[in-house]
């Protein structure tokens, strides 16, 4: 499994190929399944509310093409990804990333990010696809 962050989950379903490194591509098209956190869909709705990103459709239709109309599959918040969010090495205050990087952990995935505190976690030795 891979869990991509918000925006590689952004740039895959608008097909926004120009910040999609290949290997990304190449991976993601390679895997077995491809996630992301539930908090994901949180992070786009507060994104497209306050102007930092725009979609190219009403925000309930992007979610609809970006989970069922894409085959990425939401991987939902558990007890388990909240213990484990909160037990994180802390080099990141965000808790939203927190969580996305305990989801890919909590399910012995990959991750697919472009933060630059993501590298720093030892939680992610051998996850980070870079």
């Amino acid at each position: 499994m891979i869990i991509l962050d918000t925006h590689i989950w952004l740039w895959w379903v608008n097909q926004d190929s120009a910040f999609l490194k290949p290997l990304w591509l190449e991976m993601i098209g390679q895997a077995d399944e491809v996630g992301v956190s539930a908090i994901s869909l949180f992070e786009v709705a507060w994104l497209q509310q306050h102007g930092r990103i725009q979609l190219p459709c009403e925000l309930n239709e992007w979610f609809e093409k970006a989970l069922a109309g894409s085959g990425i599959s939401l991987r939902p918040l558990t007890p388990a990804i909240a213990k484990l969010a909160v037990s994180l090495t802390d080099y990141h205050s965000d808790p939203q990333d927190r969580i996305i990087i305990a989801t890919a952990i909590a399910h012995d995935g990959g991750i697919i990010s472009v933060d630059k505190k993501f590298p720093y976690y030892p939680e992610l030795e051998n996850r980070l696809i870079t």
